[in-house]
């Protein structure tokens, strides 16, 4: 977050506020109960994504 408490994407490099929050896990090393969250902008939502599910562990996506 910024000094003004602003989400911010979690993409490298990116300073846009965040739009959604994506909620995985690694069922490796994670319970299925677990998640850990990734901020995303508009311009990185879909990317982001994809990263995720090619892995296996997306799990959802919110609004923030």
């Amino acid at each position: 977050m910024t000094d003004s408490d602003e989400p911010m994407c979690s993409a490298k490099g990116c300073t846009q506020r965040a739009t959604v929050a994506l909620l995985w896990n690694n069922p490796k090393i994670h319970t299925p109960e677990r998640r850990k969250t990734w901020l995303a902008c508009a311009d990185h939502e879909e990317n982001l994504t994809q990263f995720l599910a090619a892995r296996s562990f997306m799990r959802d996506t919110q609004p923030i």
